[in-house]
């Protein structure tokens, strides 16, 4: 069985529903998660920061006598009981008017998508809202506007058109899981895992992005790109583990998904409440949820402070030796110590840097000098580089990195004006996976040279 299966086997939908949502969410704790509008008013009683509300349309009528002109440039519409974040609208900018006398309803909106959106086509949106076409069992709903999140300049390059958004699982006042939402192209910038969103999985004792999935399948950067998605360190972590803490105690439920995402001005606002949270999250950490909702189940958790702590020390730092079991390769960071073997039995230590943009290991020719290596096996190898084709000398070289002994070819350079005299590439580095928060302050303490 794949480790997949195991984790969606392990808390399926019906033991989730019978082993925690029904015996620690009642029914009216439910009902408030469910509806938008309602847990704002009760987060904001428990002095926690969600997005203005601008207007709010529960009728036809309220429809037909609807001003646009209070619209702002830039907004969000969304259902009051939407369900897996159908029905929301993300507009980013307004278009100037065309219109000679400026009539409001020839007004014009620039979607997340850059396509355009004009006010009978929101009226149109608005309807089936109204109708309940987004709603949980179809019933009858409410629109209302709101501001627009405004995305964080370090997570820019990670997101598609779109908010990324901060999914915390709190059981008993601990949170016991986490992950970082991404739009992408496919998902049409929502952060939806199911339209083909990413899940990153988060340590929550430092607040890092470790594994990462899309449609429940391990990835290792942003699709079509070379951007790592491991090793993003999110800011303000605690205070958001903190605020997922106080909003499951505001709302009463036991075991809640709490959607918080990081604004430009305002820093962490919580979006909404999830009584019913996937399953998913559980296979973006590599590591079962009900795990660690047994390891939190029965303390007397009071503070949100000391829930947030309790978070960090329980489950901080599990997901490396998780993924070496799972993947059956070692977990390496950036900087790792490296005993080159030469001569006789004779040994040298030094600081490398895993470099996985490099095809083939490097080493500096001062270094092969000052150790007297034999290099007189070395050959030449024609290679592209940034400066067009090149000859470059190669030699066999042995080297341990992380207890296991490397049988390598490597070129020599002068790296006399590096930070290190020895690079390790991606050739050498097939038994292992790189974590580029692992090891990042090895070099303070540990010259390069």
């Amino acid at each position: 069985m794949s480790f997949f299966k195991k984790q969606k086997k392990v808390l399926g939908m019906n033991g989730r529903n019978l082993g925690y949502i029904r015996p620690y969410n009642s029914g009216r704790a439910i009902r408030l998660a469910d509806n938008k509008l309602l847990t704002k008013k009760i987060l904001q009683r428990a002095r926690l920061p969600v997005s203005k509300v601008f207007a709010i349309i529960k009728t036809q009528h309220d429809l037909l006598k609807f001003n646009w002109q209070n619209l702002p440039p830039s907004f969000t519409l969304k259902p009051n009981r939407g369900l897996g974040g159908k029905g929301i609208l993300i507009v980013y900018s307004k278009k100037d008017s065309q219109s000679p006398d400026n009539n409001s309803d020839q007004s014009i909106w620039i979607k997340a998508d850059r396509s355009l959106i004009t006010v009978p086509d929101i009226q149109n949106h608005i309807l089936n809202i109204l109708e309940g076409t987004f709603a949980i069992n179809n019933l009858s709903d409410t629109a209302f506007f709101e501001e627009r999140i405004k995305i964080i300049k370090l997570l820019k390059p990670y997101s598609f058109r779109g908010i990324p958004d901060i999914r915390v699982i709190v059981y008993n006042n601990v949170p016991v899981m986490a992950e970082l939402r991404l739009p992408t192209e496919e998902s049409g910038g929502r952060a939806n895992l199911h339209m083909g969103g990413i899940g990153v999985g988060i340590d929550l004792g430092r607040g890092i992005t470790t594994s990462a999935i899309q449609h429940d399948r391990l990835i290792d950067y942003v699709p079509k790109t070379r951007l790592a998605l491991s090793g993003i360190k999110l800011p303000l972590w605690r205070t958001i583990l903190e605020m997922a803490v106080t909003a499951q105690q505001a709302s009463k439920l036991g075991f809640a998904g709490i959607d918080i995402a990081i604004d430009r001005d305002m820093g962490p606002i919580i979006l909404e409440l999830n009584a019913r949270p996937g399953l998913a999250i559980q296979i973006a950490n590599l590591a079962p949820l009900k795990e660690r909702i047994e390891r939190v189940h029965g303390l007397k958790i009071k503070s949100a402070s000391k829930g947030a702590r309790l978070a960090g020390e329980l489950f901080g730092g599990e997901i490396e030796e998780e993924l070496e079991e799972i993947s059956g390769r070692k977990i390496v960071g950036i900087y790792e110590k490296v005993k080159i073997i030469y001569g006789e039995n004779q040994e040298h230590s030094l600081i490398a840097k895993i470099d996985s943009g490099a095809y083939r290991s490097a080493i500096c020719q001062t270094l092969i000098d000052k150790l007297d290596i034999n290099a007189e096996s070395n050959r030449a190898k024609t290679v592209r580089s940034s400066i067009g084709q090149e000859e470059r000398r190669i030699i066999p070289l042995n080297f341990i990195l992380d207890d296991n002994l490397i049988e390598s070819e490597v070129f020599i350079a002068d790296r006399t004006q590096m930070n290190f005299d020895m690079i390790i590439g991606r050739r050498d580095l097939k038994q292992f996976m790189i974590d580029p928060t692992k090891n990042v302050a090895l070099t303070e303490n540990h010259p390069t040279r």
